[in-house]
């Protein structure tokens, strides 16, 4: 979409806040509307989910977003609704004269995912948005969105990855993402991250950022299923919000849900919601419905019910043995097989071994954007599942064509799993669409 490298040169901070002023974006209005969100695995869940309590209180709510997954203007929602053609191409022209502009008076390269995210904060900023949630790229030190100034950030999860940028420890990585909150705010923490309470209270600190943990200041509770979703009950200080329903399957999107909770509480009120005497009406409404009407593709997705198909988007070993676990708590352990595939540039062996043991059918292929070689996965697969039947598939079509053919025969479901790309043009192939028509960045 913008004619520029998918990364710019160095750091990006100084430059993008020359590229924020030449749009004329109101940084001190921005940072009061917005909240950020980063971490490893569930960003995007817990996005979704605090932009829609945001539209369900009545604000005219932004969302930006990465990567997509069918279309790149799902990353710019207003009130829920992608960027609409025109004034997307209009908006890529207007950032990409101010970075031709600046590119003339400074020795700097923009990146393609800095102007997005100038092009999503003068969206918002035109739109009149009351209200804007913004998910982290990779961190949250280096990141674009350490330039809104959120005093209301959260960590949805941490895991190893992109260790030459962000670290090569959990610790560090946290860190980083921590990073992103001003100094005098509140970072919300995902379950995960509680191994790391003692580190991260100690180096929010030195910036009086105030860590609010879930299952230690955030409770859960009575969770259990239902035919629509999932229902849990949510504690904070002394107040209780019971009976929060959501329809996103996996028992880690109650995780995600409650970060999102807290974090639109926290904006709203401005202060430490832990200490309210009382959550106003109008606010615990606004949890409620924002909660239950959220919808976001990709994450344990049920795509075909003939044979029954699920696929996951999840690219880190947490991220997908939380998927695995979620697929057996939502659709049963019983009957399935495996279609995986892992992008060239991430660790197979371990991705790989977090999957293989749980079955004993499995289908190994590549994407066509990034995938590795199926012969290396099938490999993989072999050193971690000995016993399991294996097939290669070339390309993702040949691997839906034979997976719903040993499906029907043998009375089984699909779990695809393994990668972003996978997945989606495993969704994309097996609705007779083209995966050649995808374009991922």
């Amino acid at each position: 979409m913008f004619d520029l490298p998918k990364y710019g040169d160095g750091i990006c901070l100084a430059r993008l806040m020359a590229l924020l002023a030449e749009l004329g974006i109101d940084r001190e209005r921005l940072r009061r509307v917005s909240v950020v969100v980063t971490g490893s695995n569930g960003k995007g869940s817990t996005a979704a989910f605090c932009a829609s309590i945001g539209k369900a209180m009545g604000l005219r709510t932004g969302l930006f977003t990465s990567p997509h997954l069918y279309r790149f203007h799902e990353r710019f929602r207003i009130d829920g609704e992608p960027i609409d053609d025109s004034e997307l191409r209009g908006l890529v022209r207007h950032v990409s004269d101010a970075i031709n502009r600046l590119s003339q008076r400074r020795n700097d390269t923009f990146g393609a995912f800095e102007a997005q995210f100038a092009l999503a904060c003068f969206h918002f900023q035109r739109a009149g948005c009351q209200f804007a949630v913004f998910e982290a790229g990779i961190g949250g030190r280096y990141d674009p969105v350490r330039l809104i100034g959120a005093t209301v950030t959260c960590v949805a999860s941490v895991d190893l990855e992109h260790t030459s940028l962000l670290g090569n420890s959990l610790p560090l990585i946290a860190s980083d993402k921590s990073d992103a909150c001003a100094a005098g705010g509140t970072i919300i923490y995902g379950e995960n991250c509680r191994p790391l309470r003692e580190h991260l209270l100690a180096y929010n600190a030195t910036r009086n950022v105030r860590s609010l943990f879930v299952r230690d200041e955030i409770i859960i509770s009575a969770e259990h299923q239902t035919a629509a979703g999932q229902l849990f009950d949510l504690h904070f200080g002394a107040q209780d919000l019971e009976r929060l329903e959501i329809s996103l399957a996996g028992g880690f999107q109650v995780n995600n849900a409650a970060i999102a909770a807290m974090m639109f509480l926290c904006w709203a009120s401005r202060r430490d919601v832990t200490s309210l005497a009382a959550i106003p009406e109008a606010l615990a409404a606004a949890v409620r419905s924002g909660l239950k009407a959220t919808r976001w593709p990709g994450r344990l997705e049920l795509i075909r019910h003939d044979p029954v198909t699920v696929i996951d988007v999840g690219h880190t070993p947490d991220g997908i043995a939380r998927a695995l676990a979620g697929l057996h708590q939502t659709y049963g352990q019983d009957g399935w097989m495996l279609v995986v595939g892992v992008s060239a540039d991430k660790n197979a062996e371990e991705i790989v071994a977090r999957l293989a043991p749980s079955f004993d059918l499995i289908i190994c292929t590549a994407a066509r954007h990034k995938g590795g070689e199926p012969q290396q996965i099938a490999a993989a697969v072999r050193r971690s599942n000995r016993e399991a039947t294996i097939h290669i598939a070339p390309t993702v079509a040949d691997a839906v064509a034979l997976s719903t053919e040993l499906a029907k025969a043998q009375s089984r479901k699909i779990f695809v799993a393994g990668g972003l790309f996978l997945a989606i043009e495993y969704a994309t192939a097996s609705s007779g669409g083209s995966v050649q028509d995808l374009d991922f960045f």
